[in-house]
């Protein structure tokens, strides 16, 4: 079991620009005020309003953004209605693909998604035909301030992390802390649980001063396909205008990386 989402990797691999930064702060808002309609503003007892105000701060997403998008969400504020989308595709090279979306139009988003994907060598195909390549897990990314080669040799180094000096002792106390799976992407070290585990695992790791960037719940490819280059440019190309929709929130494929 391995993967991540390509969102999630779009967003942290690019410097973000003031437009790219307010978009994502679109986005946030949007899972902010889904989970806040569907249990409830307090954090304490939504565990998925927690999570989405953990993943906003990690994005740097303005205080007064986060209360205001709960507030829509409690409805003390007005606004449209929004509901939660998924969509199932295929991509280049038989890349299968799930996108995770959020709208105050189904039928808007249905043409527009349908649109990029037919643009970029894709299409979509009834729901079940894909889903069943993932699974639904548990994921705390962390970033680390060198690749994982320099890990590797002992060379790297974090302060929040100076007890973890190299690749191996980082892994070690992600099982330690409960993991199931780890995922490297460049600097990027994705952790993989039990949904039901992920506060726990979470905690573990934070109790030996391993900083988390981010928390989320994926959809985890069973199996990763390994295509040519021409078409995994072609994917890239594709999750990056998926990604620029504001009708999109989270991309992931079975694509091998």
């Amino acid at each position: 079991m391995s993967g991540h989402s390509h969102s999630k990797t779009i967003k942290h691999a690019k410097e973000l620009t003031d437009q790219k930064r307010g978009q994502i702060f679109s986005k946030m808002a949007r899972v902010i005020f889904v989970a806040t309609r569907e249990r409830g503003p307090n954090p304490d007892t939504n565990a998925k309003l927690r999570l989405a105000i953990e993943t906003s701060r990690s994005f740097n997403m303005p205080k007064e953004n986060i209360e205001r998008a709960i507030k829509r969400g409690a409805g003390e504020l007005g606004g449209q209605a929004m509901e939660e989308v998924l969509y199932e595709a295929y991509g280049p090279g038989k890349v299968a693909i799930i996108i995770e979306g959020i709208t105050d139009n189904k039928n808007r988003a249905l043409g527009e998604i349908k649109k990029i994907l037919e643009q970029n060598q894709g299409k979509l195909v009834t729901p079940g035909s894909v889903k069943w390549m993932f699974e639904r897990k548990g994921c705390l990314t962390l970033r680390i301030t060198c690749p994982p080669s320099a890990y590797a040799s002992g060379v790297g180094r974090r302060a929040n992390q100076s007890e973890y000096t190299n690749k191996e002792t980082l892994e070690l106390a992600t099982i330690e802390a409960g993991a199931e799976d780890i995922h490297w992407h460049n600097d990027v070290l994705d952790i993989f649980m039990k949904i039901e585990d992920l506060e726990t695992v979470k905690k573990n790791l934070e109790g030996k001063g391993i900083k988390i960037e981010s928390s989320s719940l994926d959809w985890v490819a069973k199996e990763e396909i390994k295509i040519k280059d021409e078409e995994k440019k072609a994917c890239q190309k594709l999750f990056e205008a998926l990604d620029e929709s504001d009708e999109v929130q989270e991309i992931y494929s079975n694509l091998k990386m």
